[in-house]
């Protein structure tokens, strides 16, 4: 499967801009991020990126290299922006296209892997005479990935456990819709853990305020981490993950970090 990655902007476009971010750096990072995990995690998969540095590309540059390249699907990555007060994931797809097309199929499961992982409100499926959806000659998806003037997205943008949570849902979506074969598959008896997300959980609080200090104490010990809310047995925990990987072991290291800082924590893959 031959995947034509885009992070929208760069170069001389920065992009949407806001809360002391650039649209153009956090689209880049998550593509980045979302290359390596397809490339590391599944068979078959060949990745060819727009850019892979800050540099000024034009949208025909971009949809002619993926059309000579002969991809199978386009993806463009985006950060949204409005007045400050939007906030929430949408994607789109060509407006041209039915409800019932190939490229709406795929964007529909990759819609729903993203959103388990986003933390952002879920503002719907759209369509949109796009250049990169309507020039592209393979099915075309382009994703928004929050509101960088909005305060509570920015937030999230600004950590790097959510920019690679966002990778991770596009990345399960990609492998679902195109039925990637997963690497290193267990044969015989074993258990697979194929498909799984590991999360590295720091303390799990049913008060929202002893969930912030960890925030705070981790932060100051040089760990990323952000608030997850979960129903537990109809009660409401403020969990603190610190980080999500696709390869238990990285999930492991990442755990003997935390505890020899004195932080007790554990892995999940609820």
């Amino acid at each position: 499967m031959k995947l034509y990655l885009d992070p929208g902007h760069g170069g001389s476009d920065p992009g949407a801009q806001g809360n002391g971010l650039r649209e153009k750096d956090l689209t880049l990072d998550i593509a980045l991020k979302l290359r390596t995990i397809l490339e590391n995690n599944y068979e078959n998969i060949d990745v060819r990126m727009s850019r892979t540095s800050d540099v000024t590309k034009s949208l025909d540059q971009r949809t002619n290299e993926a059309n000579t390249w002969g991809a199978d699907f386009y993806l463009s990555i985006h950060i949204n922006s409005f007045n400050g007060s939007a906030s929430g994931y949408e994607d789109y797809i060509y407006s041209g296209l039915s409800d019932n097309s190939a490229t709406a199929r795929y964007r529909d499961i990759i819609h729903t892997e993203v959103m388990k992982l986003n933390q952002l409100n879920n503002r719907g499926k759209k369509k949109a005479d796009f250049h990169v959806l309507r020039e592209s000659t393979m099915d075309a998806m382009l994703s928004e990935n929050g509101f960088i003037d909005n305060a509570q997205d920015a937030a999230l943008m600004k950590q790097e456990s959510w920019r690679l949570n966002v990778a991770q849902g596009h990345a399960n979506g990609i492998a679902k819709a195109f039925n990637l074969a997963a690497k290193n598959t267990p044969t015989g008896g074993e258990s697979s853990d194929r498909g799984a997300l590991f999360k590295v959980i720091a303390g799990s609080f049913k008060q929202r305020a002893n969930a912030e200090e960890r925030v705070a104490d981790l932060d100051s010990k040089g760990f990323e981490s952000f608030i997850a809310a979960s129903e537990i047995s109809g009660e409401t925990w403020y969990r603190v993950q610190a980080g999500a990987f696709s390869d238990r072991k990285n999930a492991e290291a990442r755990l003997r970090e935390i505890e020899s800082k004195g932080i007790d924590a554990f892995i999940s893959t609820d």
